[in-house]
């Protein structure tokens, strides 16, 4: 049996690491460098094939390959990329865009529309300076706003130029607008051509002036107690929905005698002054047939002047009557004390020359829209004249139109023909302050209307309040044609549509339609904010004037009764130029917004409308 041949054993395997420690130390410092050197050179040699042959190359080889396909009509030309608006510029178009116009607006809308009608709230609006304002004037809620979506700004502006133009209805034509643009807006998602929408906006606007004018009530100014009485009762209405509500049988009568004061021609409400003093009740307020104004700063010496004066007269500079300081680097070289004391000696003959002319020509009161400085304010109270620097221009104006004075930038020449008169004048204590009083003026086309009450908030709402009935009887008495208002003429124009409608053929019928429905948001949104049901008031409303027009055409919603009836009778009266100025300006806003279908906006703008400013550029 042959014997078994014996292996020797395998040696172990040897790793790299292993080897690797088996290295002496200064062989592995070697080792490293060589592999680091060698790295480097392989850096190097990449370096150098990239500069020697660089990846351009291959891409204008390739673009010209690809020119000489084309040329030869194997494939089409790439055109090159033309970059028109700045990088940065954001734009959004087709129907997306329209929708979100829409709801920016709608959005817009929803923050007024608790304000409307007698039982409306009031909005609180802090601005950027931590300035309160309470108000539920539209205009003014609008305007505190700080709208900058670009498409819901038009809201703003409808609503500013509504109140210049009429001075009421600013929170009417916001809704107004706003609930067209709801009632198409089913219509634009369905693929409605906005200008098929456009076309029929404008039928139906112009369909509903043409209603209004034939149903407005004129009213014949020969009588003279029944015109009164219509202007007081389009001035109570314009102050239902306001902060003196409670009390506007005050000042109803406030109101038409400023505007019947002022020249029935021109009707300018500049000529009408209003002054708030804190302080008070609101029936302490009073109507000045004239001028009043806030006594200016005065120098020592006023007091000795005349705090009353019957029939004065009066005179208007534009002139400084101080002794002024030299100019900044002013330098006059005298050799002799004389020659010093002839410059201020001629100095003050100049002065002294003005107030000798003023009071030759038999002045008794003089106003200045510049100062007038302590030795003036002697002079005059030493020759018992009365005279207040600094007065503002309004009310220089006012003063020069009620007295019938004119401005005199000069004394030379100034001679009794230049002066104004009144009945009194007085300075009186009203509140805390101290005013200046031009009663009984022959010329009287102005007056002044003094505003009291208890918090500042308070007095600005006041002020707003009568300025929007101001408005409203000054239209009333240039248009002499009224409607009722508590949302019935919007209910018969509603059903004026609805029936025009049925007579008219292709997709105007739904626009007119949907402009009827719309007309429905004022009526609606009065019994909203009232706490009415309003489902049950609308259907008694569309019942009536279907019903029978000639009869129920004056039936709206009345707040103080609770109940739906005829608004004309209870002298719920307004201009018809406000429901027309309304109706226009809305349909005009909703087309706008309708006819846009882009919007391009670049980052510079945005920042801008965000409050940011844009960074300066570096000057040489």
């Amino acid at each position: 049996m042959a014997q078994k041949r014996m292996q020797p054993p395998s040696p172990p395997r040897r790793t790299l690491w292993m080897m690797y420690k088996g290295i002496e130390p200064r062989y592995r410092i070697l080792l490293g460098m060589g592999f680091m050197g060698f790295s480097m050179f392989g850096l190097w040699v990449s370096d150098r094939l990239e500069k020697a042959y660089p990846p351009e190359a291959d891409t204008r080889v390739t673009h010209l390959r690809r020119d000489k396909m084309a040329a030869r009509g194997r494939m089409p030309m790439m055109q090159p990329q033309v970059i028109v608006l700045k990088e940065g510029t954001d734009t959004s178009q087709g129907v997306p865009q329209l929708l979100s116009n829409i709801s920016a607006c709608l959005a817009v809308c929803d923050t007024i529309r608790t304000t409307l009608g007698p039982r409306g709230m009031d909005k609180l609006i802090v601005d950027g300076q931590r300035r309160v304002t309470i108000s539920n004037d539209g205009a003014t809620i609008m305007k505190l706003l700080e709208v900058v979506q670009p498409a819901a700004r038009t809201l703003v502006d409808i609503a500013r130029a509504q109140d210049a133009e009429v001075g009421d209805g600013t929170t009417s034509v916001v809704l107004l607008a706003g609930e067209l643009l709801k009632e198409v807006r089913e219509f634009v998602e369905e693929g409605v051509s906005t200008q098929v929408i456009v076309k029929g906006f404008r039928r139906a606007a112009d369909m509903s002036i043409a209603r209004i004018r034939e149903l407005a009530v004129s009213v014949d100014r020969a009588d003279g107690a029944e015109y009164r009485s219509l202007l007081e009762k389009c001035a109570a209405t314009s102050m239902n929905s306001k902060l003196i509500g409670s009390q506007k049988e005050f000042f109803t009568q406030m109101v038409v005698d400023a505007v019947l004061r002022l020249d029935q021609e021109e009707l300018d409400e500049n000529m009408i002054g209003i002054k708030k003093i804190a302080g008070g009740a609101m029936q302490d307020s009073l109507l000045v047939d004239g001028v009043a104004f806030k006594k200016s700063f005065s120098y020592a010496g006023f007091e000795q002047q005349p705090k009353s004066l019957d029939a004065p007269r009066i005179v208007c500079l534009n002139v400084e009557l101080e002794l002024k300081a030299e100019k900044d680097n002013a330098e006059v070289r005298v050799e002799r004390v004389s020659e010093y004391q002839a410059v201020v000696d001629a100095e003050w003959k100049i002065i002294f020359d003005k107030l000798d002319q003023i009071v030759a020509a038999g002045a008794t009161v003089v106003l200045s829209r510049l100062p007038i400085g302590d030795l003036a304010t002697q002079y005059f109270a030493d020759r018992n004249i009365f005279c207040a620097g600094r007065v503002s221009k309004d009310d220089i104006d006012r003063v020069c139109e009620a007295t019938g004075c004119r401005v005199q930038s000069t004394t030379s020449g100034l001679a009794a023909a230049h002066l104004g008169t009144c009945e009194r004048f007085e300075e009186r204590q009203i509140g805390g302050q101290r005013f200046n009083l031009f009663r009984g003026c022959p010329q009287a086309k102005t007056c002044t209307i003094v505003l009291r009450g208890g918090a500042e908030q308070f007095i600005d709402e006041v002020e707003r309040s009568l300025h929007d009935s101001i408005m409203v009887v000054r239209r009333a008495v240039k248009n002499q044609s009224v409607v009722a208002g508590g949302g019935a003429i919007e209910m018969e124009l509603s059903r004026y549509l609805r029936d025009a409608a049925r007579q008219i053929e292709g997709k105007q019928q739904l626009i007119v339609t949907a402009v009827a429905k719309a007309l429905e948001v004022i009526p609606r949104q009065l019994c909203e904010n009232a706490g009415f049901d309003t489902t049950d008031f609308i259907t008694q409303l569309r019942a009536r004037h279907a019903q029978d027009p000639d009869r129920f055409r004056w039936h709206g919603v009345d707040i103080e009764a609770e109940e739906v009836a005829d608004l004309f009778a209870k002298f719920v009266w307004e201009p018809a130029l406000v429901k027309i100025n309304a109706i226009s300006s809305a349909v005009e806003a909703a087309c706008l917004i309708l006819s846009v279908d882009e919007t391009v906006s670049n980052q510079q703008s945005q920042d801008m409308m965000a409050g940011g400013q844009p960074m300066p550029g570096r000057g040489r």
